[in-house]
């Protein structure tokens, strides 16, 4: 099943609500929250407040937690408590992937590991089989507005042959430069769940959030 989340880092934070009920009216049920640190990214998003006022207004959505965050499972408590639904962590940001999954998965929640631009698909080998979503970084993690990495499709290729040989049943998740130009390639190369910022927060967004779930039905029923 093919999914979009919205990435809440492009909302207008001055009239968030107004917006994610936009998203919701336009059948969008998922939203991707990027949580940084300015330690494992430079940058600072937001925390568990913001996260709780979203779950506040949308309270039936599938709330997607991207742990941009060094020693990510500090805050897991505080994530779930929250309302989140989800939550990823970066491979390159915690000491012991396996233990972080494990212990996410045991709190009742779904489990991903995500992974930059330069860190190989072949970390995951080990990680597919406690692992719920696999997201691939198609830009650099921790500022938006950034052109995909052209890698990105070949990584996508690759990551998809390994959660088919795996035989589970693993969502594979997209995040970066993604616009209603270049999403038809991402999905055939291998993604489900497309995570796009500014593409969809735009001054229509129901419109733009329209026409990405539309082309990902499409897709879905090639």
């Amino acid at each position: 099943m093919n999914i979009l989340a919205p990435s809440l880092l492009a909302a207008d934070f001055g009239h968030m609500e107004k917006q994610l009920l936009e998203l919701s009216e336009a059948g969008v049920d998922t939203v991707h929250l990027d949580v940084m640190d300015g330690m494992f990214v430079p940058n600072i998003s937001f925390g568990a407040p913001v996260i709780k006022y979203v779950r506040k207004a949308l309270p039936d959505a599938f709330l997607d937690i991207h742990m941009m965050v060094q020693n990510p499972l500090r805050y897991m408590d505080d994530m779930i408590k929250a309302g989140g639904n989800a939550i990823t962590v970066h491979y390159e940001a915690t000491e012991d992937p396996k233990e972080d999954l494990l212990r996410i998965r045991s709190a009742g929640i779904r489990a991903g590991i995500a992974i930059s631009p330069d860190t190989p698909s072949s970390v995951l080998e080990d990680l597919l089989y406690i692992t719920d979503m696999v997201l691939v970084m198609s830009v650099y993690p921790g500022f938006g507005n950034q052109e995909i990495v052209p890698s990105s499709f070949e990584k996508l290729k690759e990551v998809k042959k390994m959660v088919d040989d795996s035989g589970r049943s693993i969502d594979i998740e997209v995040d970066g430069g993604i616009t209603l130009d270049n999403v038809r390639s991402i999905i055939r190369a291998g993604a489900n769940v497309i995570v796009s910022g500014s593409a969809v927060f735009t001054d229509n967004i129901k419109q733009s959030a329209g026409d990405f779930l539309r082309i990902l039905k499409e897709e879905e029923s090639r």
